[in-house]
């Protein structure tokens, strides 16, 4: 069974998240920090990590940073969560070093089908 780190702040999308992936049959961790979701990622090693970028303590891009940094957590592949639908955000987004960008709100099949090419079907 795949294991899926999700760092989101917004506690509806957390949820909503969690319980498509839970259902498909993928293990779910949460986080509600930045901080959390790096200290869950060492402690777990997690298959696949989605990060919000927006989060109140460090943002996704710093985040990602530190997974990079960190030799326990640099191979695992992140994926950006954002409602920032701007092209130029996307692209500063991409080119920070994620794998993936996933918009907000959620599309559930392309949803689904980004987490299955990362991990597998559960």
């Amino acid at each position: 069974m795949s294991t899926i780190l999700v760092v989101e702040d917004n506690e509806n999308n957390l949820m909503l998240v969690r319980d498509v992936l839970q259902l498909k049959g993928y293990k779910v961790l949460e986080a509600l920090t930045g901080a959390d979701g790096l200290r869950l990622a060492a402690e777990e090693k997690p298959d696949l990590i989605l990060m919000d970028i927006q989060l109140p303590d460090i943002d996704g891009i710093t985040a990602l940073g530190r997974l990079r940094a960190d030799s326990a957590t640099k191979a695992i592949p992140v994926l950006a969560v954002s409602a920032s639908v701007m092209p130029e955000e996307q692209q500063k987004i991409t080119a920070s070093g994620f794998e993936g960008f996933i918009a907000k709100p959620l599309n559930m099949k392309s949803f689904l089908q980004t987490i299955e090419r990362f991990v597998g079907k559960a």
